[in-house]
């Protein structure tokens, strides 16, 4: 954002698009006074009083009455973005909240861009580049725990974190730096400050916040899991189980499903997106055939593959030709269908460093421990507490501060070298919050925002 459009005042409806019984539009910036003066028919913000609801009259040039709603003025800094704020409630009808923006508009904002209320909290402090993004991430959350976590990073918990860390990274790194200061002696000042242990610490410490982050970053992007295996084994009866509804059609006539069928659940608060995909084999039907080129297409894109099989018959010459075409890099269990044929009971083996789940998708017998194993090998833990939602640029910045202090123990007896090091992670750790941060990077961060936020 350049500098000037900071001078500029914003308007922007703050509420959901569509009819509703309030509707919001906010305005910020330096002529948000004004812009009250005119709106509330010469009343202006030193009226309002400083966050007070006043029950006023919003009208437009002429002095016909738009709506009759409540008006309240954030004067700087105290408010959302650290600027005069004013947030005007109507009745939230669609044509009468664009009639309400459009008189903001005139007396003299402009439209604001996507997510610049927030860039403006973020530039004018108010909240560091984490608790910014944490915002989307509440509006967005798919699951109660996602939002939970979400609202831990909104309230600066990651943030919290990350700069106990940035404070004790910093003094070993000053330590460090002014061992450089004293050439002849630098191994005796990195044994005597105990450098090797205070980067052990770190490097703990370091392990713990990411283990939460990809905690929270699970609950926020979801598992992208895919059910393959041959006609009949039962996918679509699997998928209705784990969706506890009616979603794919299910008979006793192989090949039923032709097409892929997405559908979004949820287990223990994380997102699944499970996808059922037509039966793998050999067709000359066109239709089925263009399924099962959708099938792998699928599969290439997933975390997770469920490898389905018939308890009757195990994982026959078929099945492993279809694990063999699988990405290596999915995770995969194999799923034994259909226990309930034998009146098998339902379990789990690791077996050959694979998991194989024994149950029904018929009766829904060990159905649990199919979910169970799934968050397992997600790597997410059945305990929500201390997560924060984490995004994918947060988790590729501490996996750099990991290889960076990793190169700094390496080379503990090089002061020049490690100090390089924990400067390089240093900065890595800090583009977390913001402190070094590239225009272009928080132009795509916000420009992801809704509008009115």
């Amino acid at each position: 954002m350049a500098s000037t459009k900071l001078l500029d005042t914003i308007a922007a409806i703050a509420t959901a698009s569509g009819a509703g019984g309030i509707g919001i539009v906010r305005v910020s910036g330096p002529a948000a006074t004004s812009i009250a003066a005119g709106v509330l028919s010469h009343c202006n913000a030193s009226k309002l009083g400083s966050r007070h609801a006043a029950y006023l009259d919003f009208k437009q040039a002429n002095g016909d009455l738009i709506d009759r709603g409540i008006a309240i003025f954030y004067p700087n800094p105290h408010s959302y973005t650290g600027e005069d704020v004013l947030e005007l409630q109507a009745h939230g009808g669609t044509a009468l909240m664009q009639i309400l923006l459009a008189r903001c508009i005139e007396l003299g904002a402009r439209q604001a861009e996507p997510g610049e209320f927030t860039r403006r909290a973020y530039l004018n402090e108010k909240i560091d580049l984490a608790q910014a993004e944490a915002v989307a991430d509440v509006i967005n959350a798919a699951t109660a725990e996602a939002a939970k976590s979400a609202v831990r990073s909104l309230s600066g918990e990651f943030s919290q974190r990350i700069n106990a860390l940035l404070l004790k990274l910093i003094e070993l790194r000053m330590y460090v730096e002014a061992c450089l200061d004293f050439p002849e002696e630098e191994i005796d000042f990195i044994t005597q400050g105990r450098v090797a242990e205070k980067l052990e610490a770190i490097t703990a410490e370091l392990k713990a916040v990411f283990a939460k982050a990809k905690q929270g970053s699970l609950l926020r992007e979801g598992i992208s899991v895919v059910l393959v295996g041959q006609p009949n084994v039962g996918k679509s009866s699997l998928m209705n189980q784990l969706a506890g509804e009616e979603i794919a059609i299910v008979t006793s006539i192989a090949g039923t499903t032709r097409d892929t069928i997405k559908n979004a659940i949820q287990i223990n608060g994380v997102p699944l997106h499970v996808i059922d995909t037509a039966g793998l084999r050999e067709t000359d039907d066109e239709v089925e055939k263009y399924g099962i080129a959708r099938t792998w297409r699928a599969a290439e894109s997933a975390n997770i593959a469920l490898l389905l099989v018939d308890a009757a018959h195990g994982i026959t010459e078929t099945e492993k030709s279809i694990l063999a075409r699988l990405p290596q890099e999915i995770r995969k269990i194999w799923v034994h269908n259909k226990i309930d044929v034998a009146n098998d009971p339902a379990l789990v083996k690791e077996k050959d460093g694979a998991s194989h789940i024994y149950l029904s998708a018929k009766t829904g017998a060990g159905v649990d421990l199919l979910k169970s194993q799934l968050l397992k090998l997600a790597g997410y833990e059945n305990n929500s507490e201390g997560i924060f939602m984490a995004r994918a640029r947060h988790l590729e910045a501490l996996t750099q501060v990991q290889a960076h202090l990793y190169n700094a123990g390496a080379q503990i007896n090089s002061a020049e070298l490690v100090a390089e090091e924990l400067r390089l992670a240093q900065e890595r750790l800090s583009s977390i919050t913001g402190e070094f941060t590239p225009d272009d990077l928080l132009g795509e961060i916000f420009s992801k925002f809704c509008i009115g936020k």
